[in-house]
């Protein structure tokens, strides 16, 4: 197949006026992140309605691409692209006007969210591609034959792939909600490349504002020293051990090696460093404190998640849309701490929004109310079970007590 390979900056800037009139750019990115503290960008791939080229990050600049990119109301079409969009982000500080993600459209109709490209690819176009440079190490040079007809495939169909998928989209009438799922996608990429790292940790929801507060001091002197070395944080000191020192509040040094995982030689060596970002987080005023996050929705029963949860896989898989896109069981207990919370937030709940809030109508609202109930149709069919209306039984409203069940043999 014929290509241009990018590795000059004169050859870059030819390039970029070559297609700057073009409409539809399809874009991936292979990348190696398990050694350094950032992944690393190695190879685009790029097609420009039927030119296609390879960009070599490794030998030349490639910001005119990037703004390129984000010049106009182009198209941008990736295939599970956040990572791609990330690094355009991190080039330019903008993402793309109009990002199209197949990923995402396929699961709007029907297919496994997410799939893989291979996947769809078979699905949609019939076609089939090998696998073999999946793990390859996309920084040694020069590429072999194989590594470029992999690359240049992940992009070579997607517009092909784009229009099947938009086709469908219109024939389902959801068109619209494709354009506003990529909106949100957008948003939640932008929030988790601004928001501050430590809030997604596991466990912080259970720390106190002290707690926080002494997390958010190592979290930030592990950035500086992962970034110091160029290695993934974890390298550095394991999220659990971020929050385990976090949750037990002390800066005493003899108190800190006896966490257990803080034996490592490495890290004896930086106790004092690690003590003193407790010691500052000890000594700040309550007004310095951060704030938790919003109510943690850990609580909630996971017998009624997973009742809820059957209820809305059998909802998208009746109207032909991936139940993993519609939400995920967290997003699920997000909605039931929502609704039986003391007070609502001031945020829905993203079950409650766009067209989510359109495709499940008011089916969970009235299954947590008692007024639908989910029972097994048909156990060897491709969707089991069904929704049935309750009647109203006489008894106590929902949310009081019932009076205790009699023993077995005893009466009223």
């Amino acid at each position: 197949m014929d290509y241009q390979y990018i590795q000059t900056a004169q050859e870059l800037q030819s390039w970029c006026q070559q297609v700057h009139s073009c409409r539809t750019i399809a874009l991936d990115t292979e990348f190696v992140g398990e050694s350094t503290y950032r992944p690393e960008l190695c190879l685009v791939q790029v097609e420009a309605e039927g030119q296609l080229a390879l960009l070599d990050p490794l030998a030349v600049n490639l910001q005119p691409f990037w703004e390129l990119l984000v010049s106009g109301d182009r198209e941008t079409i990736v295939h599970g692209g956040a990572r791609d969009v990330v690094f355009c982000y991190q080039a330019v500080g903008k993402m793309p006007a109009r990002l199209v993600d197949v990923q995402i459209a396929a699961g709007l109709i029907g297919l496994e969210y997410p799939a893989g490209f291979n996947t769809l690819m078979e699905r949609l176009l019939g076609r089939c591609f090998s696998k073999a440079e999946t793990r390859t190490d996309w920084r040694h040079r020069p590429l072999s034959a194989l590594q470029i007809q992999y690359a240049l495939e992940d992009v070579r169909y997607l517009r092909e792939l784009w229009a099947v998928l938009q086709e469908r989209l219109c024939q389902l009438d959801r068109l619209e909600w494709f354009q506003e799922e990529m909106e949100l996608w957008k948003a939640q990429i932008l929030k988790k490349v601004q928001e501050e790292g430590w809030r997604r940790l596991p466990g912080q929801a259970a720390l106190s504002r002290r707690g926080l507060a002494i997390l958010r001091e190592l979290w930030q002197w592990r950035e500086h020293q992962a970034q110091r070395r160029n290695c993934p944080a974890r390298f550095v000191l394991r999220d659990d051990l971020l929050v385990e020192l976090a949750r037990r509040e002390t800066a005493n040094i003899h108190r800190i090696r006896a966490v257990r995982g803080m034996h490592h030689t490495g890290l004896r060596r930086q106790l004092e460093q690690i003590a003193a970002c407790i010691e500052r987080a000890l000594h700040m005023r309550e007004d310095q404190l951060p704030q938790p996050n919003s109510p943690s929705s850990s609580s909630v029963s996971t017998i009624l998640t997973q009742f809820l949860y059957a209820a809305l896989a059998t909802r998208c898989r009746q109207a032909q849309v991936a139940p993993s896109l519609v939400g995920t069981p967290n997003d699920l207990r997000d909605w039931i701490a929502y609704r039986l919370g003391p007070t609502h937030s001031d945020e829905l709940p993203m079950l409650e929004r766009g067209w989510r809030k359109q495709l499940l109508g008011g089916l969970l609202e009235d299954l947590l109310h008692g007024q639908l109930a989910l029972r097994i149709q048909d156990p060897s069919a491709e969707l089991p079970l069904e929704m049935v209306s309750v009647s109203p039984q006489p008894g106590p409203a929902w949310g009081e007590s019932s009076p205790p069940a009699l023993p077995s043999g005893e009466r009223s």
